[in-house]
C-alpha cells in the first residue's frame, strides 16, 4: 500500500513527523531470522517479507513484537496497518490483537498474549465475545489505562476496566485495514479505516488521560480454543508538534502515573450498550433499587406508626 492521505482533524495538517526509531515498515530488516535492529519479538511471532505474523491460525498460540527504543515524545500518533483473518466462521475465531504503550515489554501473559496488571495504555481489538450476555457487536475495539493495579477480566471482555470503545468489522476483509491512535495534551483518540473508504472513522475520544514518557510501543496477539492469523503490516509513529503550558516544563514526565483524571474509578461506572462508560448514579437498576428502598421505608414507617398508635390507645384506655 502506498502513502495514505491523513485527515486534518486527526493530525493537524503537516504537524506530524515520522519517527523511524519507533516505526516498523517494509522491507523488514531481519526477515526470517531472530534479529531486527529496533524490534524484539517472542512466542509464535514470525517475520516474513510481507507481514509480521503474531499468531498463526492455530490454537493456544501467543506472540508479540516490541520496540527496543523507549519513547520520550509527549505528543504522538501511531498508525497501524494490520490484518486479522482465518478459516473460522461467525463466532468461531479468536481471540484478538492488542496494541501497547507500556512500561513493560516482552512479557507474555493472558491479555491477548501479553502480561496483565501492566503500566500504561492498551488498545484491544477483541474478536470473540466471551460474555454471552453482552449486547455488543464483535469485533470490538476498546481502550484501557492501567497503573498496575487493574486486572483485565476476559470473562466480561474487559468491560469493568474499559474507558470507551466501538464495534468495527475488521476481520477477514479483502481490503487493507488501519487503526490510528493519537495522544496529545492528555487527549486520547482512536480512529479506524476498515471499510475501504480511505477515511478515518471516530471510535474513541477521551480527555484527561495522563501517560508517562519513556514507555515502549508493542503489539501482541493470542489464540485459545479458537484461532486466527494476526498480522502487523506496519506501525508508523509520528511526532506531533504541539504547544504545552509553561507549567508542563517543570513536570518530570517519566515519573507520572498512568491515569485518567476525568473519570471515576471503574467500579463506579455503569455499562452502556453503545460501548462507552458513563457515570450514572440514578440510571437503570439503581433507579429501581432506590424506588424499592423508598417503598420499603414507607411500609416500615407505616407499620411502626400503627404499632405505636395502638400501644398509646391501649395505655389511654387503662388510664381511664
Amino acid at each position: 500500500a502506498g502513502p495514505r492521505p491523513v485527515p486534518a482533524e486527526l493530525t493537524d495538517g503537516n504537524n506530524e513527523h515520522l519517527k523511524r526509531e519507533h516505526s516498523l515498515m517494509k522491507p523488514y530488516q531481519g526477515a526470517g531470522s531472530a534479529a531486527m535492529p529496533l524490534w524484539d519479538f517472542e512466542g509464535s511471532t514470525m517475520v516474513t517479507s510481507q507481514y509480521v505474523r503474531l499468531t498463526p491460525d492455530e490454537r493456544s498460540r501467543k506472540g508479540s513484537i516490541w520496540n527496543r527504543v523507549p519513547c520520550f515524545l509527549k505528543d504522538w500518533e501511531l498508525h497501524i496497518h494490520f490484518k486479522i483473518h482465518g478459516a473460522g466462521k461467525k463466532n468461531l475465531h479468536g481471540d484478538g490483537l492488542a496494541l501497547w504503550y507500556t512500561q513493560e515489554r516482552l512479557k507474555p501473559g493472558p491479555v491477548f498474549g501479553s502480561k496483565d496488571n501492566f503500566h500504561g495504555l492498551a488498545i484491544f481489538l477483541d474478536t470473540y465475545p466471551n460474555d454471552e450476555a453482552t449486547e455488543r457487536v464483535f469485533p470490538y475495539i476498546s481502550a484501557m489505562v492501567n497503573n498496575g493495579s487493574l486486572t483485565y477480566d476476559h470473562s466480561k471482555d474487559g468491560r469493568w476496566t474499559e474507558l470507551a470503545g466501538c464495534s468495527a468489522d475488521l476481520r477477514n476483509q479483502n481490503h487493507d485495514t488501519f487503526l490510528a491512535v493519537r495522544y496529545s495534551r492528555g487527549r486520547l483518540t482512536v480512529m479506524t479505516d476498515v471499510e475501504d473508504k480511505n477515511e478515518w472513522k471516530n471510535c474513541i475520544d477521551i480527555a484527561g488521560v495522563q501517560l508517562p514518557t519513556g514507555y515502549f510501543f508493542g503489539a501482541s496477539a493470542g489464540t485459545g480454543d479458537l484461532s486466527d492469523n494476526h498480522d502487523i503490516i506496519s506501525m508508523k509513529l509520528f511526532q506531533l508538534m504541539v504547544e504545552h503550558p509553561v507549567e508542563d516544563e517543570t513536570v518530570d514526565w517519566t515519573k507520572i502515573e498512568p491515569r485518567v483524571s476525568l473519570l471515576k474509578s471503574p467500579k463506579d461506572n455503569v455499562d452502556d450498550p453503545t460501548g462507552n462508560f458513563r457515570s450514572g448514579p440514578l440510571t437503570g437498576w439503581k433507579v429501581f433499587l432506590l424506588l424499592l428502598c423508598a417503598l420499603l421505608g414507607i411500609i416500615v414507617c407505616a407499620v411502626v406508626g400503627a404499632v405505636v398508635f395502638q400501644k398509646r390507645q391501649e395505655r389511654n384506655k387503662r388510664f381511664y
